[in-house]
């Protein structure tokens, strides 16, 4: 994986990963379970803010082949994947990158969201989940569940519990109701023993319905 610029750029590690494991594997018989058969793998963030963001929403409602090939192709564009450079694209050289009219609209109002200092990157690091993610969804195009993966895949917040994602409820349902529907209070209620590392528990859960780990 590289940056904007060409550059390798080395996946960054959470810290707390294997205090969180212990923790899990004592209070939780499936994390127990779940835990040891992925070795060392574990959540990695890559690249910046903006970019992790105009990504989540190229690759809305399109399968993830699709939506690789539409921004490897809008990221040609700028000459680098930056918020000013992005204000000056042309409408028409976006839509022959294969975005919609409606996705554009997204991209250049998360573009002048970063460029007016409307969204604090620097501050967050003092706010809550809670006060990012309402930061976030004033944005065009990004909703609670897309700010949730943010908080998970770019910041690396240990306690997010993503009830909107079709993959925890069913990797839940898999696992601790042997398939039977499960409901958002249900899924809280298992979610209890995760606490402070829900975030954690939620990777575990998508690798047990996908091998491959999951990356934003």
């Amino acid at each position: 994986m590289s940056d904007t610029t060409g550059s390798p750029v080395e996946p960054a590690r959470p810290d707390y990963w294997p205090e969180a494991c212990r923790h899990l594997a004592r209070k939780d018989r499936v994390m127990k379970r779940l835990i040891p058969q992925f070795g060392d793998a574990c959540l990695q963030s890559r690249g910046d803010a903006f970019t992790t963001l105009a990504r989540s929403i190229v690759g809305q409602q399109i399968s993830v082949k699709a939506a690789q090939s539409v921004w490897d192709r809008f990221a040609r564009l700028p000459r680098k994947m930056a918020p000013p450079n992005v204000l000056k694209l042309k409408v028409d050289d976006m839509r022959q990158a294969g975005l919609s009219a409606r996705k554009i609209e997204y991209l250049v109002d998360l573009a002048l969201h970063f460029d007016s200092g409307a969204i604090h990157v620097d501050a967050w690091k003092a706010m809550s989940d809670e006060e990012i993610i309402a930061e976030l969804v004033g944005i065009r195009g990004i909703g609670r569940w897309t700010a949730e993966m943010f908080l998970i895949f770019h910041l690396m917040r240990p306690n997010v519990l993503p009830l909107d994602d079709v993959g925890l409820i069913t990797g839940i349902s898999r696992n601790y109701f042997s398939g039977d529907p499960v409901s958002r209070s249900e899924a809280r209620e298992v979610a209890a023993a995760w606490e402070p590392y829900c975030s954690v528990a939620t990777w575990y859960i998508w690798r047990s319905l996908d091998p491959l780990p999951v990356e934003y």
